[in-house]
């Protein structure tokens, strides 16, 4: 049997990152990390280097891609601005805050889903923006997992699962956040929409903006979407998820081939019990939360069940996840 192609992980040097910049430059593609979650990368100009990537992910056409800059100045190349983008760009670029603005034709149909908007962030992640820099382009990037699984928050959960699809992934460490970006509807900076709750909460926005956000509109399935993070299932492993308020402290010892995920220090440890941290640390359990779902995803468990964080803010980016993960196909 012929081996499977493996994707080769380079480490930031300037050498290795002159010859990714190269790769993209040329049409190809790079798993590239980010400070939320890994991304793979394609020059966002080019259709063509774009069908590769959801050619790669197995990604539907109406998912559209979020276009990554090197700085808040290009986004005068793939968007039209305002001054709300001014403003919260000055607070939060480079970061985890994607906003959806009218795009410039030189953006393909394809990155867009076909609407006449575009997603753009300037990403906080050191390495990411010197290679941002060295390619002179904006650059597609989605997560580069398989569509809907879990996001991948190192180099090594991009190779387990696009490793045989690609061939090059920067290695920048484990994300730092571990969830997708804020994702912001601005195409009317008048009436500005949480599209996709992240580490940037709806309240530092409006704070920012001087005026209240709008919710996410209704969820779908089918049509176009104006942006990545709205399918009412994703981020989901192939085991079944099960969410509670809490869990009932017996129920591991009852049912001893289910996972049970606790946010705090479990108070009974088994070998089917695990925790996420300290249910007062949300950045520790929204940066472990992928995590953890991919090492119990592995592990043969009829069932994973988890507590669901408590509060709002960067609790709602949590469970977010967590509903879209246990949401039924």
């Amino acid at each position: 049997m012929t081996p499977r192609p493996t994707a080769r992980i380079f480490r930031g040097t300037p050498r290795n990152l002159a010859r990714l910049a190269r790769v993209l430059r040329e049409g190809g593609l790079v798993g590239v990390p980010t400070e939320t979650v890994y991304g793979l990368a394609a020059n966002a100009l080019d259709p063509v280097a774009c069908r590769q990537i959801f050619a790669a992910k197995g990604r539907p056409s109406h998912d559209p891609l979020i276009v990554h800059l090197a700085s808040a100045a290009d986004v005068d190349r793939v968007a039209f601005s305002n001054p709300a983008v001014e403003k919260l760009a000055r607070r939060f670029w480079p970061g985890p805050l994607t906003l959806v603005l009218p795009k410039k034709p030189c953006v393909p149909d394809l990155v867009s889903a076909g609407l006449p908007s575009v997603a753009v962030r300037v990403p906080a992640h050191p390495l990411f923006r010197r290679l941002l820099r060295q390619t002179g382009l904006p650059l597609a990037a989605p997560s580069a997992n398989p569509f809907g699984y879990i996001s991948p928050t190192t180099a090594e959960h991009v190779r387990a699962h696009l490793g045989d699809r690609i061939g090059f992934i920067l290695d920048g460490g484990p994300a730092r956040i571990g969830i997708e970006s804020t994702i912001l509807d601005l195409r009317d900076p008048d009436r500005p929409r949480l599209l996709r709750p992240g580490a940037i909460t709806a309240a530092e926005i409006a704070r920012v903006l001087g005026r209240p956000v709008g919710g996410a509109p209704t969820r779908t399935r089918r049509g176009a979407q104006v942006s990545p993070g709205l399918l009412k299932k994703h981020y989901s492993p192939h085991t079944p998820v099960r969410l509670h308020e809490r869990i009932d402290p017996h129920a591991p010892a009852q049912h001893p081939r289910e996972a049970w995920v606790f946010l705090d220090r479990p108070p009974h440890p088994a070998p089917n019990v695990f925790s996420l941290g300290n249910r007062t640390d949300l950045p520790g359990i929204a940066r472990r939360l992928f995590r953890r779902l991919r090492e119990l995803d592995t592990r043969g468990f009829e069932a994973i069940h988890v507590e669901l964080a408590p509060g709002t803010g960067l609790a709602d980016a949590i469970n977010d996840r967590l509903r879209r993960a246990a949401a039924p196909a």
